[in-house]
């Protein structure tokens, strides 16, 4: 399989603050990880600056405008807080824009056969951003941006799996009305944001929600897997299989109380990719979201992304 990693030192310069768990040390972690020989041949590209009206496919221009005056000004030390959680610097803007450039050009990218998957290592996150909120870390949803541009670049039908320990109420604000936009979700309930109940199912059966119990591991979150998530993507068919990659189930974090290993995350990513295989030519594209236990991120992370590089 050949695989592209997305990143730029941008990602790092995106501050939240003192004792913030979405800090930039996440990806200095994640990088460490891919030092390991095990990645020598993973193909690494800066991302690009996404262009600002794609931010619109997913969100209205009043949402746009807004998180772009709440930007602190260059050279300033100041952060802005939408909520007590999700916070702005002066380089956020720019971080934003190339999470979802990197997202376009993988999409792109995937779709034209230049490659079988990618992964996003990006910051802010983006799965908790609704059409018209910033939340939950999230400025913009990056993984709705993306699949809604496949569909935009004739894509049939796009399917976004979220395996964040938290649900991704965003992504799942944004596929609410569309038949061609599949979200399927694993979370921990009752967690933030309080979303993600198995009754909510959108406006034509799109959402499919797996929500486990604090306390539960790998079994229950493979059974989740087994008996919702799989059969919903094999029934839908999609011609791309986009993941909201996040890591925050694993046992060590601090946010969660889903117990999850190693092989739980390359056990998920490997059935992801078989059935990818049979519905839509192996093509993937993943974002990363949470995980907020260094150890645990990069861990988890660096499983996923090897078994991207193996198929």
């Amino acid at each position: 399989m050949t695989t592209r990693l997305y990143h730029h030192s941008i990602f790092q310069e995106h501050l939240t603050g003192p004792g913030h768990p979405e800090r930039p040390e996440r990806l200095a972690a994640v990088e460490q990880a891919l030092t390991h020989e095990a990645f020598q041949n993973l193909i690494r590209v800066e991302a690009p600056v996404g262009p600002e009206e794609a931010i619109l496919m997913a969100h209205p221009e009043g949402h746009l405008e807004a998180v772009r005056a709440a930007i602190p000004r260059e050279g300033s030390e100041e952060l802005y807080r939408f909520d007590a959680d999700t916070v702005a610097s002066p380089k956020s803007w720019e971080a934003a824009l190339r999470a979802i450039g990197a997202g376009l050009s993988a999409v792109d990218d995937v779709m034209a056969g230049e490659m079988d998957n990618a992964f996003i290592a990006a910051r802010p996150p983006g799965h908790h951003a609704e059409k018209t909120k910033a939340m939950g870390f999230c400025f913009f949803n990056t993984a709705a941006i993306g699949a809604l541009h496949a569909l935009k670049k004739g894509a049939d039908r796009v399917a976004v799996v979220d395996f964040d320990v938290h649900h991704g109420n965003g992504t799942q604000d944004i596929a609410w009305d569309n038949p061609n936009f599949l979200y399927c979700s694993t979370h921990e309930m009752p967690l933030y944001p309080g979303t993600g109940a198995k009754d909510e199912t959108g406006a034509h059966d799109n959402i499919v929600n797996a929500p486990l119990s604090a306390g539960d591991d790998g079994d229950a979150f493979r059974a989740a897997f087994n008996e919702r998530v799989l059969p919903a993507i094999v029934k839908f068919r999609p011609d791309l299989l986009i993941i909201s990659a996040g890591f925050d189930a694993h046992h060590r974090d601090p946010l969660s109380n889903i117990n999850l290993v190693e092989d739980d995350f390359d056990w998920a990513t490997g059935k992801l990719l078989d059935v990818a295989g049979a519905v839509c030519d192996h093509r993937v594209v993943s974002y990363l979201e949470g995980g907020y236990d260094l150890m645990g991120l990069a861990s988890g992370a660096g499983t996923h992304i090897r078994r991207l590089m193996e198929g």
